[in-house]
């Protein structure tokens, strides 16, 4: 009879399958673009069964949001290791959507099928919650004084998270504008400023 592996085991193994399908795929992205992502190639190099990768992603936008968030992961890291010093929230959040920016345009294909993927609603992902939560803990200085120290849950229904929130949907129309050629970095890092002003002038 064959013995089952405990069940701490198999969730660890199967964390580091998950994380391995998520690299490979990140690292095809960054050589070829959101169109070198095939499930089956992906499938292939990180050696899982093409059926076993649709079970941890049942869709290629998944995979991508996935890939986005381990970037996003390693965007919070850096937050917390080198926080933002601006004395002001605007100051704050700003620079952090501008190194969130800056990481994103380093693959623009990626960014532009997460932003639309956002856009058309085409995937349920948690992303624009993180995004969110993370730009109130900057503009609240809530953050994990340490890297793996548990964050302050904010109050989701408070009108100071509504404003956070708000901020948090212009800078996806403004990547969305980047990405469109219609703004460049700069111009973007200013509207920014301009709508971050006054939505956080009382944080």
């Amino acid at each position: 009879m064959a013995v089952q592996a405990p069940i701490g085991m198999r969730s660890r193994s199967q964390s580091q399958r998950r994380k391995r399908i998520v690299q490979t795929a990140a690292a095809l992205a960054l050589r070829g673009g959101v169109e070198a992502m095939q499930m089956r190639t992906v499938a292939e190099r990180a050696g899982v069964a093409l059926g076993t990768l649709y079970r941890y992603f049942p869709s290629k936008m998944e995979l991508v949001v996935a890939v986005v968030t381990e970037e996003l992961d390693l965007l919070e890291r850096s937050i917390v290791r080198r926080p933002p010093s601006a004395e002001t929230a605007s100051g704050r959040t700003v620079d952090v959507l501008m190194r969130a920016t800056r990481g994103l345009m380093r693959e623009p294909e990626l960014a532009d099928a997460l932003v639309r993927s956002l856009v058309m609603a085409e995937v349920k992902g948690e992303l624009g919650k993180r995004v969110t939560d993370l730009l109130w803990s900057v503009a609240t200085r809530a953050l994990p004084v340490v890297e793996d120290e548990e964050q302050s849950e904010p109050d989701r229904e408070s009108d100071e998270y509504v404003l956070v929130s708000s901020l948090a949907s212009i800078w996806f129309f403004e990547v969305l504008e980047i990405l469109k050629g219609q703004r460049d970095i700069e111009e973007a890092r200013r509207r920014l400023e301009i709508a971050a002003e006054p939505l956080l002038a009382g944080f």
